[in-house]
C-alpha cells in the first residue's frame, strides 16, 4: 500500500511538472534573463564610468571632477539595471520605487550625515576650491589632494601618510589653498639687539634679498623697522617669489641673514634675566 503511495505522489508531481512546464520555462527563463541583465548592467557600468573619466582627462577637465562624475554615471547605471531585473522576474517596479522612496527617507534620516557629506561633495566638484595634486590645509589637516569621492577627500601629508576627510567638514571649515596661486609672499620678523644700526641692518637684509634669484624683482620688497620690542627691535621683511620655490627661499634667507649677520657682528637679542643679591645685615648680638 505504501508503495502504490509514493508512485501515486510521484505520478502527481509528475503531471503537476508536465502542466506547468511552460509557467516553470517562463520563470527560468526570466531569472536567467535578469541574472543576465546584471551582469551586463555592471560590466556597462564600469566601461561607460571608465570612458567617461578618460574623455574628461583628455579633454584637461580636472581629475577631481572626471572622477566624482563617473562614480555618479557608474551608480546611476547599477541602481536602473538593478531595478529593470527586478522587473524581468515580474516584480512591480512601480511599488519597488515606491518602498525604495520610503526606505531611502528613512535611511536619510538615520544617515543625515553622511548624505551631508554626499552634499558637500557635490559642492566641492561644483565650485572646486581645490583640485587634485594642490597642496591645501583642511581645518588643520594639511596634504596634497589625491581625489574627492562622493563622500570624502582623500590627502597625502608631506610625511608620506593617507588622510581621508569627510566631505561635510571639509565644506564647513576653512580651505586654505596653498597652491592656486603661482605666487607667494615670505614674511620674515627679525630681532637685533637695540645698540644695533639700524641703517646698516636694513642694507644688509636688503642686499640679501635682492640678491636671490628666485627673488621676484617685479613685486614690491619691503625691508622696514616694524616694532620697538621689550628686548630687540624688529625688523619685517616680505618678498615675493614662484609658489614652488617658497619654503626654499625662506631657509635659505634665514641661513643667508643669521651668517651675515655673525660676520658684521650684530647680535640677536635672547631672553635675558637679571639677578640682583642684596646683602642683609645682621641684627646686632647683645
Amino acid at each position: 500500500m505504501e508503495d502504490l503511495n509514493v508512485v501515486d505522489s510521484i505520478n502527481n508531481a509528475g503531471g503537476w511538472l508536465v502542466r506547468n512546464q511552460a509557467l516553470l520555462l517562463s520563470y527560468a527563463v526570466n531569472i536567467v534573463a535578469a541574472i543576465a541583465i546584471i551582469i551586463v548592467g555592471m560590466i556597462v557600468a564600469r566601461i561607460v564610468s571608465n570612458a567617461i573619466n578618460r574623455v574628461m582627462v583628455a579633454r584637461n577637465i580636472d581629475a577631481t571632477v572626471a572622477d566624482f562624475l563617473s562614480a555618479l554615471v557608474r551608480y546611476g547605471i547599477i541602481a536602473f539595471t538593478l531595478i529593470a531585473a527586478l522587473g524581468r522576474v515580474g516584480v512591480q517596479t512601480a511599488s519597488v520605487i515606491a518602498v525604495l522612496g520610503a526606505a531611502g527617507l528613512a535611511i536619510g534620516l538615520a544617515l543625515q550625515g553622511s548624505l551631508s557629506n554626499l552634499a558637500a561633495g557635490v559642492l566641492l566638484v561644483t565650485f572646486r576650491p581645490f583640485r587634485a595634486g594642490e597642496y591645501v590645509d583642511l581645518g588643520g589637516i594639511a596634504g596634497s589632494v589625491l581625489n574627492v569621492q562622493i563622500f570624502s577627500t582623500t590627502l597625502r601629508t608631506l610625511d608620506g601618510k593617507i588622510v581621508v576627510v569627510p566631505n561635510g567638514k571639509i565644506i564647513a571649515g576653512n580651505i586654505i589653498n596653498f597652491s592656486r596661486e603661482p605666487v607667494r609672499r615670505n614674511e620674515f620678523i627679525i630681532g637685533v639687539a637695540y645698540d644695533s644700526d639700524i641703517d646698516k641692518v636694513k642694507q644688509i637684509l636688503t642686499d640679501i634679498i635682492t640678491s636671490d634669484e628666485r627673488v621676484l624683482k617685479d613685486r614690491d620688497i619691503t625691508v622696514r623697522l616694524n616694532e620697538l620690542g621689550p628686548s630687540a627691535i624688529n625688523f619685517v621683511v616680505r618678498a615675493w617669489s614662484n609658489s614652488g620655490d617658497l619654503q626654499n627661499v625662506y631657509w635659505d634667507v634665514l641661513e643667508r641673514i643669521k651668517r651675515e649677520f655673525d660676520a658684521q657682528g650684530i647680535s640677536f637679542p635672547y631672553p635675558q634675566m637679571d639677578v640682583n643679591f642684596k646683602r642683609v645685615k645682621e641684627p646686632a648680638q647683645e
